[in-house]
């Protein structure tokens, strides 16, 4: 406990070398209240482009002063009075697909079904005489099962065996279990 006390004593009783304005003058970063910092400002933004016009200029200084809400009622007034109409503009990649309807418009449009590509592998049936071969190739298909587990997963028939496998690998499963008699179906 004294040598705690020591050190932190030790550590206040230290005399500063520097004093808060030198540091302030040495550092990168300024206070505002320095005469650095107020010496070394950024220019000011260039002017706005002015137009020639008075009526233009005093129109513009009109609307820069109204709020978002009177901006857009404004610009609803201005739509409705010099009839102008909305326009939708087409998202960019709708653009080439609206272009590609509207030239083939005669022809009638074919549209191909998504290819599959994630499947589920289900077990519908299998032959008596096979049974202890799929307890086994399901014990080993799913490693945390206990043989009796697999026995009762066999027959607690339809179940799912594997699920979101990529077509290669669900056509690979589906051939070993039909290879042993079982039915197997693809979802």
């Amino acid at each position: 406990m004294a040598s705690r006390c020591t050190g932190v004593f030790r550590a206040l009783s230290r005399p500063t070398t520097y004093s808060r304005c030198s540091r302030i003058a040495t550092t990168s970063r300024c206070l505002a209240t320095s005469t650095e910092a107020s010496s070394t400002s950024t220019p000011p933004p260039p002017p706005a482009k002015t137009s020639n016009d008075v009526l233009v200029s005093r129109i513009v200084d009109d609307i820069s002063g109204l709020t978002l809400l009177q901006a857009s009622d404004l610009v609803s007034l201005l739509k409705s009075r010099l009839n102008i109409q909305e326009i939708a503009m087409p998202a960019a990649s709708a653009a080439p697909a609206a272009l590609a309807s509207a030239a083939s418009a005669d022809e009638p449009v074919q549209e191909k079904p998504k290819e599959k590509t994630i499947f589920n592998v289900k077990l519908e049936s299998f032959d008596a005489g096979a049974k202890p071969k799929i307890i086994r190739e399901v014990k080993a298909l799913v490693p945390n099962l206990t043989l009796i587990d697999a026995k009762k997963f066999v027959e607690s028939l339809p179940k799912v065996l594997k699920e979101n496998l990529p077509k290669e690998d669900a056509d690979k499963l589906k051939k070993t279990f039909e290879a042993l008699g079982a039915v197997v179906t693809l979802d």
